[in-house]
């Protein structure tokens, strides 16, 4: 076995890496709630990918996998619509905007302030759990807070190459105060149509490589179903712990590689 793995190029390897991280990162994804781009750029940079390929290339192939996750949820009827709506109707113009500008920003400093970003949302939400409870947002100026929330994730969505999701469930649960399993669900249904005009414009760019999305998304797809059943199972106290420490660990690390 070894021989035969030494035999293989380093452009094989890498193929086989891809996937690997496909796989892992649709997990993730599933289980967090997420399209899991944000975690993929580092991890695909880090093998060798080009920055500014490893930040848009996983990106298309978010979608399905997400819609798939998502379906999961709907099923059980944990959703909420009017938030759901709300954050695309906003939050898809925000992200055109975001991803026409990393055309003047450098990609391995994009591959950075993921890292950073991911590991600081970790410890907020790990710091301060909502603990499953399902809280009344009683304050008239929700649908100011859905907006604004959908304005800053879809434009740092944009520029980040990545569908949102990282930052639409921790400021669901923060400034919504939506319970763990609806901010993970309507951040699934957001994540994928906010990552459909940021890969039209990555792509019009010549930042994706089809064949990396198309290795990964094989990968992925069937290990985001998984992680979105998972989720559902698991005690919301539980899982939005879970949800902060596996961040914080995955960003922190990632920044030192």
């Amino acid at each position: 076995m070894d021989g035969t793995f030494s035999a293989w190029s380093p452009r094989e390897v890498q193929w086989v890496l891809i996937a690997l991280i496909g796989a892992g990162v649709g997990y993730l994804g599933g289980l967090f709630g997420k399209g899991g781009s944000a975690i993929a750029t580092p991890l695909l940079a880090a093998i060798g990918v080009p920055p500014l390929v490893a930040v848009a290339s996983p990106l298309p192939a978010t979608i399905p996998g997400t819609l798939v996750a998502y379906n999961r949820y709907r099923r059980f009827g944990i959703s909420d619509s009017k938030v759901v709506r709300w954050s695309i109707a906003f939050g898809v113009p925000a992200t055109i905007v975001g991803a026409y500008l990393t055309r003047y920003i450098d990609g391995d400093v994009l591959v950075k302030i993921t890292e950073v970003v991911v590991a600081l949302i970790g410890l907020k939400v790990l710091v301060r759990p909502n603990d499953g409870e399902v809280v009344r947002d009683e304050v008239s100026h929700r649908a100011l807070r859905t907006v604004l929330v959908a304005v800053a994730v879809g434009f740092l969505a944009g520029l980040l190459a990545n569908a949102g999701g990282f930052l639409l469930v921790p400021l669901y649960l923060a400034a919504l105060k939506l319970p763990i399993k609806t901010a993970l669900s309507c951040s699934l249904a957001v994540a994928a149509v906010l990552a459909i005009p940021g890969t039209i414009v990555h792509a019009a760019l010549g930042h994706i490589d089809w064949t990396v999305t198309l290795v990964f998304g094989a990968a992925s797809v069937p290990l985001s179903s998984l992680g979105a059943k998972t989720a559902l199972r698991m005690h919301a106290g539980t899982l939005e712990r879970v949800y902060g420490a596996g961040l914080l660990l995955l960003g922190t690390t990632l920044f030192f590689v």
